[in-house]
């Protein structure tokens, strides 16, 4: 009993590291034009 006073609050934290690498991920325009490099390697130079 006395571990799950360590890992709830451990998983909640690494639960809102998670979100916020993904937040921060889209808020800098990581996931911006997606689909241009998968139609660039299409294209013939």
């Amino acid at each position: 009993m006395d571990i799950l006073f360590i890992l709830i609050p451990l998983s909640v934290a690494l639960a809102l590291l998670i979100l916020g690498a993904l937040g921060w991920a889209v808020w800098r325009g990581q996931f911006e034009g997606v689909d241009a490099e998968a139609e660039r390697i299409l294209r013939s130079d």
